[in-house]
């Protein structure tokens, strides 16, 4: 088990389920409900969890990789806690319009532009970055605290904000 897989495959169950929501006729509005909730709360957690458990990590070990902001980890990882919470925002301001209204679903692909956009940026960053630099036991070992953090949070998290820099302050 490697961490990096495990954030490929949220990655493309993200992807999965932003794909099921423009498939529902948006009248609708149970099944859209439903499957918002499920996407909007793992969103939330998967980030949580890789600002606990892949990016600290990545800061001590990482060196940035290919397009990384300014060629550095400390770049990469800063853009990517911004992109969090841009993403945060984008689900925030989801939820505080009608499921299935001509705005709502303006405002889920905004979420889904910003989160594409994220995903893109990790997979040729970030991720890239740790399996060049981090040893297997320890994207193991990663994994592990990564997967039962999701598992033990299955309804979501309180999404909350954070300061890129303050952050890379305290965990590089």
């Amino acid at each position: 088990m490697d961490i990096t897989q495990l954030i490929l495959d949220d990655h493309a169950e993200q992807r999965r389920l932003f794909a099921i929501l423009e498939q529902i006729d948006p009248k609708d509005v149970d099944a859209l409900t439903k499957v918002w909730g499920r996407l909007s709360a793992f969103l939330d957690v998967h980030a949580e969890a890789e600002e606990r458990f892949f990016y600290p990590e990545l800061l001590k070990r990482g060196e940035g990789a290919n397009d990384a902001e300014d060629g550095t980890v400390e770049g990469e990882t800063e853009d990517a806690i911004e992109d969090h919470n841009k993403l945060r925002d984008a689900v925030a301001a989801a939820n505080k319009l009608q499921i299935g209204t001509g705005a709502w679903i303006e405002a889920v692909g905004k979420a889904n532009i910003v989160n594409s956009k994220h995903m893109g940026e990790e997979e040729r960053q970030g991720l890239t970055d740790f399996r060049r630099h981090a040893p297997v036991q320890l994207r193991h070992d990663l994994a592990v605290q990564f997967a039962a953090f999701e598992a033990d949070h299955l309804l979501g998290v309180k999404p909350v904000n954070k300061d890129p820099e303050a952050y890379i302050e305290k965990h590089g």
